[in-house]
């Protein structure tokens, strides 16, 4: 009897076991009470799992694999092809392309077209299918684009303009323009983990970050954010005065969320570092140094660390071989655990994670080059590209829908 019995006890205690973890998990997963509209939070422990290796959305299947790179100062898109690593394709764009957005349902690829002027701004779709342009909208002043999480409007950043503009995500047509005066040099962006609302940041004019309500669209705070408020950051005795951005008025540049939606990270290229801001509550929390002319954020694919490009100058100009670099951030532990230079100096911007997670592609801005970094052991593959590349994008991406820049996927 006694050993008819040991096998039921002990697969009725795995069973157990087995629900209780599932329902922990159920119980989690449904209390991110989400915008309406938007899909569900998979895993509220790792919001980037939908964008790990190899999930793919049918949505990409036929996409060519391509690197798309908009040159500023060259008013084009080169295509490389990741496989041989060689500039297969160009073709024009608008007056000063600025960056390539995947659509919140990954089946167009939007170069940002910014103009020297409002009047000449932009959008051009691109067809990841064939890799060619389509024509361009008359879109003012496109310096960056996102899309709503629920996927109802794109907002064009309109950084010239100071104000952040609803539109239709597939047309284009204004939906709603929403000021942001308090924001100069409105910018980067990312949503929080529930898509209620978002966190913009403010590159001129000392900095900062807006916060802005995604349910009723509009500004609800405004963030200074500075190093010396914290003691740590100080240089220790003996090793010399703080540097000038140390001292000076921050620029932050691009923004990401923690896997588990707690904090910000934002990247500042006067700190040459990286802030850590409790969205919730929009306090500044923390500061991680990083490299000169910290600028771009990129998430690993398995959500453990977060790459940050270093552009090596704290000017918006920019130089040609400064002392670039590339830092690895790991979530868990908030640390920097990697630093991988440019050999013989670069100036890595923007870009983004291969669909396997193998390559990090960054366009190295004022060396006219594109970056494609191996993320297990920093080397670096150089390939010439137009002038002034700036915020290229992979594609296809893994993930369920995409939030904007140059692929925010969830």
């Amino acid at each position: 009897m006694t050993t008819r019995t040991k096998p039921t006890r002990a697969l009725t205690a795995v069973l157990a076991l087995g629900l209780c973890l599932w329902t922990g998990r159920l119980l989690a997963t449904m209390a991110v009470d989400v915008l309406p509209g938007m899909p569900p939070v998979v895993d509220p422990a790792n919001l980037y799992s939908e964008a790990a290796a190899g999930h793919l959305s049918p949505a990409v299947a036929d996409a060519l694999p391509r690197v798309y790179v908009p040159t500023v100062q060259s008013n084009g898109v080169y295509v490389i092809d990741p496989a041989t690593l060689k500039v297969v394709d160009r073709f024009p764009a608008g007056p000063e392309p600025q960056h390539i957005v995947p659509s919140w349902d990954l089946k167009t690829l939007w170069v940002n077209n910014n103009g020297r002027r409002g009047t000449e701004g932009s959008l051009t779709p691109i067809d990841p299918k064939t890799g060619k342009p389509g024509p361009s909208l008359p879109v003012e002043d496109p310096y960056n684009l996102y899309f709503t999480p629920d996927g109802r409007s794109a907002i064009v950043v309109a950084e010239r303009l100071k104000q952040l503009d609803f539109r239709d995500p597939q047309e284009m047509a204004m939906q709603q323009a929403l000021p942001t005066p308090q924001c100069s040099g409105v910018n980067h962006a990312d949503f929080s983990i529930d898509g209620r609302y978002a966190i913009f940041t403010c590159e001129f004019n000392g900095g900062g970050l807006i916060k802005v309500d995604m349910v009723d669209r509009k500004v609800v705070g405004h963030l200074k954010l500075s190093r010396v408020t914290f003691v740590e950051n100080l240089p220790p005795p003996g090793v010399g005065p703080a540097d000038a951005a140390f001292c000076g008025s921050g620029m932050p540049q691009d923004i990401r969320i923690s896997p588990d939606g707690k904090v910000f990270y934002v990247a500042d290229m006067m700190a040459d570092g990286v802030f850590v801001v409790d969205g919730d509550a929009f306090k500044q929390i923390g500061f991680i140094p990083t490299g000169i002319g910290t600028h771009g954020l990129y998430p690993s694919r398995d959500g453990t660390k977060l790459y940050v490009t270093n552009r090596g100058s704290h000017s918006p100009n920019g130089r040609r071989r400064g002392p670039g670099s590339i830092s690895v951030i790991d979530f868990a532990t908030r640390a920097v655990v990697a630093n991988w230079p440019i050999p013989g100096g670069g100036s890595p911007d923007m870009g983004n994670v291969s669909a396997d997670g193998k390559m990090l592609w960054v366009s190295g801005r004022y060396d006219n080059v594109v970056y494609a970094i191996d993320t297990e052991t920093g080397a670096v593959t150089i390939i010439p590209v137009g002038v002034e590349p700036h915020g290229l994008t992979v594609w296809p991406q893994p993930g369920r829908y995409s939030l904007g820049h140059t692929g925010n996927m969830r």
